[in-house]
C-alpha cells in the first residue's frame, strides 16, 4: 500500500475557498479511526457491547482500583452514561466494583479475569494495526506521531493525559 498523497482541498465555493482546511488529513482520521475501532467492534458485538464498554474496560483494566470519579474525568462522559455501561460490565462479570480502602464511600473498579482477557484481546488487535502502520513508515516515526497526537489534545488536558500515559498505577 502506498502512502496517500495529500492534495489541497477543493474550494467549497468561490466566496469561501477554505484552502487552509486539510480535508485529506481529516478524512484519513475518519478512515483510520473507523478501522482502528472496527476490529474491536466486531468482537464486542458478540457480547452485546459497544465502544463505550470498550473504553471503560480499557481504562479499568489498565488502572486497577480506578475510582468512578477518575473514570468520569478520563472519559469526559456523563455519570448517567457511565452508570449504564458500568452496570452492564459488572452484571456480566467483566468488571467488579469494590468499596474503597481509604474511603468507604468510594467505589474502586477492577477488571475481573474475564474482563482483563477481553481488554487485552482488544488491545492486541489495535496494537497489530498500529505496529503495522509503523512498519510502513519506520519505528522512529512513533515519537513524531506521539507528539502530533498529543498536539491535537486540548492544551488544558495535555498534562493530565501525559500523566495517564505514564502507565498503570
Amino acid at each position: 500500500m502506498s502512502t496517500p498523497v495529500l492534495h489541497p482541498a477543493p474550494a467549497a465555493s468561490p466566496e469561501a475557498p477554505h484552502t487552509d482546511v486539510p480535508y485529506d488529513l481529516i478524512e484519513l482520521f475518519f478512515f483510520a479511526y473507523r478501522d482502528f475501532v472496527g476490529d474491536p467492534d466486531r468482537i464486542l458485538a458478540d457480547y452485546g457491547f459497544g465502544r463505550a464498554h470498550h473504553r471503560v474496560l480499557h481504562f479499568v483494566q489498565r488502572r486497577p482500583g480506578l475510582t468512578i470519579a477518575e473514570l468520569l474525568d478520563i472519559l469526559q462522559i456523563t455519570k448517567q452514561s457511565l452508570n449504564r455501561v458500568l452496570k452492564e460490565l459488572v452484571e456480566t462479570g467483566f468488571v467488579e466494583s469494590r468499596t474503597g480502602t481509604q474511603d468507604k464511600r468510594q467505589r474502586n473498579l477492577h477488571a475481573t479475569a474475564t474482563g482483563r482477557e477481553l481488554a487485552v484481546r482488544l488491545a492486541q488487535l489495535q496494537a497489530r494495526r498500529i505496529n503495522g502502520a509503523l512498519a510502513l513508515i519506520g519505528p522512529e516515526a512513533g515519537e513524531i506521531i506521539s507528539r502530533y497526537l498529543a498536539g491535537m489534545i486540548d492544551p488544558s488536558e495535555r498534562e493530565k493525559v501525559q500523566d495517564l500515559l505514564a502507565g498503570p498505577r
